[in-house]
């Protein structure tokens, strides 16, 4: 019988060998409290933040093995990620190093266990260059990087406490059984790597005897608190038994695993369907995406919202949900966790959604400029919470001075203010869209038809609420725009032209065109346009196992090489969405054909932030590479909006259709994978259902 449950084992990563400085994306590790970015040696770990503690892009645990840097041996290093660990390794002579690193369940603290092994019997010297920038800000972390701050350093025992001026922020470091010693380097603000350095606020020791053919180990711990003796009774419980950390850490993630599609379980405030399928590839893609919506829950003590989603990690925006990445895993979050997202949805309505990008979970406050996605973000939200839970009562509920279905009405008429003396929105600059395409700007195809979606939407809502009259006002209003969207097509080419204020029309080749008027206006298009953005699609965009977001004919290719809206790879959503689109404009059997290459990508933990086509960066064992987090890619190891993926599954892989009143048919291509798969126990309002390959939904609970 095929597994409906994963384990950590099932979402383990491709191991990866590299040498020092490769173009390797450092992977992370969370425990939903804090994150850490792993980095290329056997020990160094970046970027630890417990909030509200953090400290920029620190790097601290350097290894130096009887007393030379690690990194200067050159040997290449295996990594290999699961979901509570990272196990690196190398040779070195005749010594094998292994270390296994893993953020530690509930606790503000990594742990990391050193195996020493040794072909002959010798002593081995461990150590490790200790640095640490802890700061504990009373603001919203505003910048991509974290807050930080010089630290003083004292030795104390074995460990090396650092503290921060205020002495709100400790970060506790230390080798058990070994020695600290401070490095003696004079204090100095600079921290910029290959610049101002690192900082060395001191030395980590232990000598290590060796048997011949054996193993000697040594464990490491940072731990960090908002309070000395916080931070040091962390430290002490945990370098007291760190297998029993490791060990904890698997079965913290297993059990967040097997929660998440588990009606009425213990971790979320509901639950994921479980998919049977003989289709491996259908299987690896649910569950990948599974994992990286999860992995961005925070439930840090102190969190504004009690629980939050986190959008990028461990690199860049701790702390911050976007607003645009969130609703590309809204159906998902719908589903996950309603709570949760009743919340988020009820905050944000309470702030000027056009005035940020997301919101901070340490004051709730507004982070970030406006993007102009916002208002079809946030009725993509209140839609999928209401026709997913059935809590109809929410649009009436009053937030602020309106209610959620006044927002939504607002929201869905927001665009008329924008218009700059056409029929359609001006959605403003590169800033305010995709950032790194700057022909991608004023009057785009793609949200102009997602108001025309929008309205729809606010329509149906309206008439859920009793309120026909609105209703009918927000339908003709839809049809009024649609026209003038359409006519933004280049017949022949598959793609639409951006209007620029002083007139002209610029084509743009995106694949955000593609799958945002494929996703929602896609039976108001001709067969014949429907059929050349499929080519469009098929002939520029796609590959193998991945995809471009901008095509390499368009000529704002040479624009950025920022992976994750240009030619050279694509966001993680965008592959998902795409195939949605693909499902809507009549090309079933392209998605189908598609999902054995995509699901080769994933292989490297949690989605990233964009990976690489290979015409850009080779592939990792037949996946799409994660593109870095240095410039000029800036991009970080994972991103929440994997729920895109999820949503693929279910409503164009099955066909799902969930209406606003909760009606659920089904009516998809899954059956082109494997005419035996099931979605089990996909929850809707108070009813439970089995939906099957060939269309059937089967109610398995609930009453009418």
């Amino acid at each position: 019988m095929s597994p409906l449950i994963p384990t950590v084992d099932d979402l383990a990563a491709d191991p990866v060998t590299h040498h020092y400085d490769d173009m390797i994306a450092p992977a992370g590790l969370t425990n939903m409290l804090g994150t850490v970015r792993i980095d290329h040696d056997l020990t160094a770990v970046s970027a630890v933040q417990f909030p509200p503690v953090s400290q920029g892009l620190t790097q601290t645990a350097v290894l130096f093995v009887d007393g030379r840097l690690f990194a200067s041996y050159g040997v290449p290093v295996t990594h290999e990620w699961r979901p509570d660990r990272v196990v690196r390794r190398a040779s070195l002579g005749d010594l094998s190093i292994e270390t296994t690193t893993v953020c530690v369940p509930g606790s503000p603290a990594v742990a990391i266990d050193v195996a020493v092994s040794s072909t002959v019997g010798r002593s081995v010297v461990i150590g490790l260059s200790a640095a640490a920038r802890v700061t504990r800000s009373a603001d919203a972390w505003l910048d991509a990087e974290s807050p930080s701050e010089a630290d003083a350093v004292a030795v104390v025992g074995e460990t090396l406490e650092f503290s921060s001026a205020d002495a709100a922020a400790w970060s506790v470091q230390g080798l058990s059984g070994g020695s600290a010693a401070l490095s003696g380097v004079a204090e100095s603000e600079a921290f910029d790597i290959g610049i101002g350095g690192n900082g060395r606020g001191g030395d980590l020791t232990v000598t290590l005897d060796v048997p011949a053919g054996g193993t000697a180990h040594a464990s490491f711990v940072q731990a960090l608190g908002s309070t000395a003796s916080a931070a040091r009774a962390t430290y002490a419980t945990i370098a007291a038994d760190v297998p029993g950390a490791i060990a904890a850490s698997e079965e913290f993630w297993d059990r967040q695993l097997t929660a998440a599609f588990t009606e009425g379980n213990d971790e979320f405030s509901g639950a994921l369907p479980m998919l049977e399928t003989a289709s491996e590839p259908l299987r690896r893609i649910y569950w990948w995406a599974t994992l990286g919506v999860i992995w961005f829950r925070r439930d840090w003590e102190g969190n504004v919202l009690g629980r939050s989603y986190d959008t990028l990690m461990p690199n860049y925006w701790g702390t911050t949900t976007f607003i645009w990445d969130y609703s590309l895993s809204s159906l998902s979050h719908a589903l996950l966790d309603p709570a949760e997202m009743r919340t988020q949805i009820r905050h944000w309505i309470s702030l000027d959604i056009h005035s940020h990008f997301g919101t901070s979970s340490i004051t709730g406050g507004p982070v970030g400029r406006w993007y102009s996605v916002n208002d079809y973000a946030m009725i993509r939200l209140v839609h999928d919470y209401v026709r997913l839970t059935g809590d109809v009562d929410f649009l009436s509920e009053q937030v602020g001075e309106a209610t959620v279905g006044e927002a939504v009405q607002e929201w869905a008429t927001a665009w008329k203010t924008l218009r700059q003396g056409t029929d359609l929105a001006d959605y403003g600059e590169i800033d305010n869209l995709l950032e790194c395409v700057s022909s991608y700007t004023h009057e785009v195809a793609s949200l102009n038809a997602a108001n025309v979606w929008s309205m729809r939407t606010a329509a149906s809502l309206s008439s859920v609420q009793g309120d026909e009259s609105a209703a009918a006002e927000l339908r003709a209003s839809a049809s009024e725009l649609l026209p003038s969207v359409v006519s933004r097509y280049l017949p022949g080419q598959g793609i639409f032209s951006a209007g620029q204020p002083d007139g002209t029309q610029l084509p743009v080749r995106h694949c955000y065109d593609f799958s945002v008027v494929g996703t929602t206006i896609a039976d108001d298009l001709t067969p014949g346009v429907r059929a050349e953005m499929v080519e469009f699609f098929e002939r520029e965009l796609q590959t193998d196992n991945w995809m471009r977001a901008l095509s390499p004919w368009d000529p704002d290719a040479s624009y950025s090489v920022r992976p994750d809206h240009q030619w050279n790879g694509a966001y993680p959503a965008w592959p998902a969405d795409a195939g949605r689109a693909l499902a809507a404009l009549g090309a079933p059997g392209v998605l189908t054909d598609w999902i054995d290459g995509l699901a080769k990508s994933a292989n490297q933990g949690p989605m990233g932030q964009a990976h690489f086509v290979e015409e850009a960066v080779p592939g990792i064992n037949g996946g799409a590479r994660k593109a870095p987090p240095q410039l000029p890619y800036i991009i970080d190891w994972a991103c929440s909006s994997s729920g895109a993926w999820i949503e693929l599954v279910i409503e164009a892989l099955f066909g799902v259709s969930v209406a606003t009143d909760g009606t659920v048919t089904a009516a998809g291509c899954v059956a082109g994978l494997d005419p035996s798969a099931v979605l089990r126990g996909l929850r809707v309002g108070g009813h439970s259902y089995d939906v099957h390959a060939d269309g059937r939904v089967v109610t398995t609970s609930g009453s009418d």
